[in-house]
């Protein structure tokens, strides 16, 4: 046993048994929650390093680690551990678990945590949408508008002159 879950609001405690736990509404989840707030996969609990994280699986209600809303982050002993608004303590021992020197990152996927602006991390704003780039799109570039530094005289003056001489600085690859 890796650890235990103990719900803060009465019920007997659950054990840590696998390095790795899925916990949700459906029954296909190792920790079964059927509560409607919970999502059908909430979250993951992953030991890693001999200290549990926590990984939210795009829950609607979110997933908090004291009080404060968390998709991906070390859970330390002791820790209190929201799924939705169902509470519990975690207890665990982190050298019993194989931990050796001084407590690991604070996320378990640290490249992927980069990637996202502080206010999607914190929950205040959505994902950003992707580049064209990483979604791999076939859409075809649009073309450059390049102003000339030069201007263009127009030999004959008239009421367009303006812009034409706007449209004429205008360059498309």
């Amino acid at each position: 046993m890796y650890g235990q879950l103990v719900p803060l609001g009465g019920g007997d405690p659950i054990p840590l048994r696998k390095r790795e736990i899925l916990v949700g509404r459906k029954d296909n989840c190792d920790i079964v929650l059927r509560f409607s707030n919970v999502s059908g996969q909430h979250c993951r609990l992953v030991l890693s390093n001999g200290y549990w994280y926590v990984l939210d699986l795009h829950s609607t209600n979110g997933v908090k680690l004291n009080g404060i809303k968390v998709t991906d982050h070390r859970v330390d002993p002791g820790a209190t551990l929201a799924v939705s608004k169902h509470v519990f303590k975690l207890h665990y021992d982190p050298a019993e678990n194989g931990a050796v020197g001084p407590p690991p990152a604070d996320v378990l996927h640290e490249s992927e945590m980069l990637s996202h602006s502080l206010m999607e991390r914190a929950g205040l704003q959505r994902p950003s949408v992707k580049k064209k780039e990483e979604m791999g799109s076939t859409a075809p570039d649009l073309p450059a508008i390049i102003i000339s530094k030069t201007p263009v005289t127009n030999t004959t003056p008239d009421a367009n002159s303006e812009k034409k001489d706007f449209f004429s600085q205008l360059k498309f690859d």
